[in-house]
């Protein structure tokens, strides 16, 4: 128990590093002792309009992806299990896929309508497999699972008829957003409705903490430990899934981040989700940070998209954890 608090305590300061240099780091560096002159208004603008907000917004993304794959892990009792497992990606993708097709390019609030389009193809995606679920079974993980399996073929495959029957521009445009990436924010607007969903999110996941230690070890288990499985659950997979469904409406869908960062984080502080919520939270802020760095840094003045960045470096470690980790869906951390 020490150990696991000491270790949550290393990357609480990490993040906390990661978080004061990643705003400085960009094709163009940033000094921050020229900030307080007045001839270096640029760059000071470029810090405070530009790079900390994205900086902001890749930190919450990042936590939340890692928050809901730490969840769901739990859920499904399996360490390859993640929100995207149920098609949101894909739900999400169709929607704004859909919207550039049509071209709905116009603000809605101050928001594209492409993130609206792509927060209601989510949003459907979840209700539907909640809907199957509970019409097939009582919220079993198996036909969860094969329901939102059933989902991402068919927005999937949506997705490629409506990229074949379009003009390539706009084709080149979905594709482009379906990589993932966080070059859309530009001020502070959406850090203030991504931020409230993300925290209220996050709280709600670290107050069931004792609902995921004991669903992580079986549903009869938390059953005979007075969990109500049927509210427990539901709650977890709209809270995780709404949350989610913002962040890929709004960044497009990220992948990897909700499978390393609770990964990593059950090896450093252990399975209790009483540390386990906030240690994924604080690495996968920090991990999608520090792709976001070197997504906007590694080929400059061009700019590869993070989901490239994340998928690169979660492939091998998918494969590894693949061959190290038990695959049964009774697995135990």
């Amino acid at each position: 128990m020490k150990r696991g608090r000491s270790a949550l305590a290393i990357i609480a300061l990490a993040t906390l590093a990661v978080l004061a240099v990643a705003p400085l780091i960009g094709p163009r560096w940033i000094d921050p002792r020229m900030l307080w002159k007045a001839d270096n208004a640029l760059e000071a603008r470029i810090l405070w309009d530009i790079r900390i907000p994205r900086v902001l917004v890749g930190f919450l993304a990042g936590m939340g992806l890692a928050v809901g794959g730490t969840a769901y892990q739990a859920m499904f009792r399996n360490p390859l299990a993640s929100p995207f497992t149920l098609g949101l990606a894909s739900g999400a993708s169709l929607g704004a896929v859909l919207a550039i097709h049509v071209g709905w390019n116009k603000l809605l609030w101050g928001t594209p309508v492409v993130t609206f389009c792509a927060l209601t193809g989510a949003s459907v995606t979840l209700v539907v497999v909640y809907g199957l679920t509970r019409l097939r079974a009582e919220l079993s993980v198996a036909t969860m699972l094969l329901a939102g399996v059933a989902m991402s073929f068919l927005n999937t495959s949506l997705i490629l008829v409506l990229q074949y029957a379009v003009d390539p521009v706009r084709a080149f445009h979905a594709f482009r957003w379906m990589l993932g990436g966080l070059e859309g924010t530009l001020g502070y607007r959406d850090i203030l409705w991504l931020a409230p969903v993300v925290a209220v999110s996050t709280l709600v996941l670290w107050g069931l903490r004792r609902e995921l230690n004991l669903l992580s070890l079986g549903d009869e288990w938390a059953a005979a430990r007075g969990v109500s499985l049927r509210m427990v659950k539901t709650l977890i997979l709209f809270v995780t899934g709404v949350m989610v469904a913002c962040i890929v409406a709004h960044c497009g869908p990220i992948g990897f981040v909700c499978l390393i960062a609770p990964h990593i984080s059950r090896q450093l502080v252990g399975p209790q989700h009483t540390r386990l919520v906030p240690a994924a939270a604080l690495l996968g802020g920090a991990f999608l940070v520090i792709s976001d760095s070197v997504a906007r840094t590694i080929l400059a003045p061009a700019e590869i998209p993070v989901g490239v960045i994340t998928a690169i470096l979660g492939g091998p470690f998918f494969l590894w954890l693949l061959l190290t980790r038990p695959l049964s869906w009774e697995w135990v951390p």
